[in-house]
């Protein structure tokens, strides 16, 4: 039992989350998502986007709202340069995860977009924006030529001691797609959020350089949250 515990902590939370099908993404995939608390590494990446930001005019003035909570955000161009690190880590409930922090560059504005990823018992539960208070479940697979793929859906709000779930009927979904470029060595990333009524409320779409770097484990300031949310 000690050796399937330790062969567990030594795996990324995407690791467990597709098991043996891990095997089967583009090995560039398999250094991405294979980040774990343990590994001592961080990954750090900078790119850009063809395409990023809300095309729905309507929606852009609730975003302009969220964006001050670093999850959704009104602006939308081509051509914007943007950053991201990954830092794997055990959050403050004893769960694996992993927190990404992206930075878009739009013309006279940075934008932030943050979540923390965490396994609950085999569920990966993703965490959205500052205060960690927009939560979907976060689905894997792999693609017949390797790629990354995931889908978030159930989302709920937590509003203090709240939980608000939203109805699929009037909630958004995000699918995501994520793959290596051998021609023009690089990562490749295609995100949208669709709603079933209103369309794409958000998309993101380019390539971008990535490297791993050391890392202590433990989150730095700017990648802290402003809170931390336990409930699923």
């Amino acid at each position: 039992m000690n050796d399937e515990s330790g062969t567990s902590n030594m795996q990324s939370i995407y690791q467990r989350a597709l098991g043996a099908d891990f095997a089967r993404l583009q090995p560039e995939l398999q250094a991405y998502f294979g980040l774990h608390a343990g590994a001592g590494q961080a990954g750090v990446g900078s790119g850009t986007f063809d395409v990023a930001g809300c095309p729905a005019w309507f929606i852009r003035p609730f975003f302009r709202l969220a964006a001050a909570e670093n999850s959704f955000f009104p602006e939308y161009g081509t051509n914007i340069r943007f950053s991201i690190t990954n830092y794997p880590h055990t959050d403050p409930f004893g769960r694996p995860s992993l927190t990404a922090r992206r930075v878009l560059h739009f013309p006279g504005v940075d934008r932030v977009f943050e979540d923390t990823t965490s396994d609950d018992q085999g569920q990966l539960l993703d965490y959205v924006g500052a205060h960690r208070m927009t939560l979907t479940d976060l689905t894997c697979s792999v693609t017949p030529t390797g790629r990354m793929r995931m889908v978030s859906t159930r989302t709920r709000v937590f509003a203090g001691p709240v939980r608000l779930p939203v109805p699929d009927v009037v909630g958004a979904q995000a699918y995501m797609e994520q793959w290596w470029d051998e021609e023009a060595g690089r990562f490749r990333i295609q995100t949208r959020v669709i709603h079933r009524q209103l369309g794409t409320l958000l998309v993101y779409a380019g390539a971008f350089d990535y490297q791993l770097v050391d890392f202590d484990g433990v989150l730095p300031a700017v990648a802290t949250p402003l809170g931390w949310e336990k409930r699923s």
